[in-house]
């Protein structure tokens, strides 16, 4: 199977099909509610997700079969080599009708539709064959229902495929696969967790679109479910649950914060979107928050994020005058070939991996894990929690970001 292509999602050398898809969905929901404001980047971001619907269409070229990993995870892990030197076993995983993964697969549908949303217009040709194959991955995916992991959340992505479908194809059979299954696969969970191995609420959000924007009354739960999300997030709005640091940032998790932080910025600029469309606010408890107030909290997650923090250190890698020098990642840790032509051994590369030398290769542009719920950041390359970027960190920051650049009159 010809399997070139694709994202590695992080610092090491393995294609995990699970967050490549979840990042390709997010690059492209970013497109399609912000992508009016790219202006000279709109081509780039197009770009990227081709980059990775051209993989993902390889990956699922079989009927029923979804090739969903390239690398021994464990035997990559135990090297620190560069991806040109990269000597490690290139075993491919899949998932079938024999041993079903139905969140993968019904990722990988989503990632399809919503790209083929992006290419609608551009690309019309391409656009069709993306969604042809969502459609097909998706029958998979709801009709061999099972896990491939068990440490994950299993079939939420089915509702979150199921939206992306809908909006895609228009085809009524997702609305009423939506009304049908809509319960029994945790709409209403009170989860307010958004990241490649939860879609609770990106979906309620995507979701909410149809009953605020287009009228669709059957949605109406959706609204009351993403104001919940809300209300979960804003501090002294009565049922607010969410964990900020001192400093202010959102904190929900040990390992890779910031891309909880990321995917919820996104959706908050994105509801207040969609409030302000339909003329909506949202009410927790007695305070009445407005999409002003959305967008406020959004743009100050990102501030902290770009440096607006107790301790001035952007989180994104070679962005202002202080941020992480030495990032958990291969590529920018060990010399290049240019510096270092030879081939540097499986565990040779351990010794700079363990020094305090900073990356030689500095990784424009990445978002790190960020720092601890005090505002901490040791900036260790070993701290993989805390030091390593990762794709889907960054996807949903691409929205973000273009629509406060273009609120600020930047682009």
């Amino acid at each position: 199977v010809d399997l070139v292509g694709g994202y590695y999602d992080a610092g090491d050398n393995v294609k995990f099909g699970f967050p490549m898809a979840f990042t390709t969905t997010m690059l492209s929901w970013s497109v399609i509610e912000f992508g009016g404001l790219m202006k000279g980047e709109l081509p780039n971001a197009r770009e990227a997700i081709r980059w990775a619907t051209d993989y993902l269409l390889k990956a699922t070229a079989n009927p029923n079969t979804i090739y969903v990993q390239v690398g021994d995870a464990k035997k990559d892990h135990a090297c620190w080599e560069r991806p040109e030197d990269m000597d490690t076993p290139r075993s491919v995983f899949k998932v079938d009708a024999n041993a079903p993964g139905s969140e993968v697969a019904a990722e990988t549908a989503a990632a399809l539709a919503a790209a083929s949303l992006v290419f609608r217009r551009s690309d019309p040709t391409y656009s069709k064959v993306l969604v042809r194959r969502a459609i097909r991955v998706f029958q998979f995916a709801d009709k061999h229902r099972g896990s491939y992991s068990n440490a994950l959340k299993p079939f939420d992505e089915l509702l979150w495929g199921a939206a992306w479908l809908h909006k895609a194809t228009k085809n009524p059979m997702y609305l009423n696969y939506i009304q049908v299954n809509g319960q029994i696969l945790g709409a209403a969970e009170y989860d307010n967790t958004f990241g490649w191995d939860n879609k609770h609420v990106g979906a309620r959000i995507l979701l909410s679109k149809e009953f605020l924007v287009q009228r669709v009354k059957s949605l109406h739960d959706y609204k009351g479910h993403s104001d919940n999300f809300i209300c979960s997030l804003i501090p002294g709005g009565g049922s607010s649950s969410a964990q900020y640091t001192p400093g202010g940032l959102l904190f929900k998790m040990s390992d890779s914060n910031m891309q909880y932080v990321t995917s919820t910025s996104f959706l908050l600029v994105t509801y207040a979107k969609y409030l302000t469309k339909s003329h909506t606010v949202v009410q927790c408890g007695g305070t009445t928050v407005t999409p002003k107030k959305l967008r406020t909290l959004a743009k100050k997650q990102v501030d902290y994020l770009l440096g607006d923090n107790p301790l001035k250190m952007s989180y994104m890698v070679g962005y202002g005058p202080r941020y992480p020098q030495r990032i958990h990642h291969r590529g920018s840790s060990l010399p290049s070939m240019a510096v270092h032509p030879g081939k540097i051994q499986c565990s040779a590369g351990f010794s700079v991996m363990s020094s305090q030398s900073p990356n030689p290769n500095i990784l424009v542009g990445a978002v790190v894990g960020g720092p601890d719920q005090h505002d901490r950041f040791p900036d260790e390359r070993s701290d993989y929690e805390q030091s390593e970027p990762a794709t889907y960190v960054n996807a949903p920051l691409v929205g973000t970001l273009a629509y406060l650049a273009h609120s600020f009159g930047q682009i």
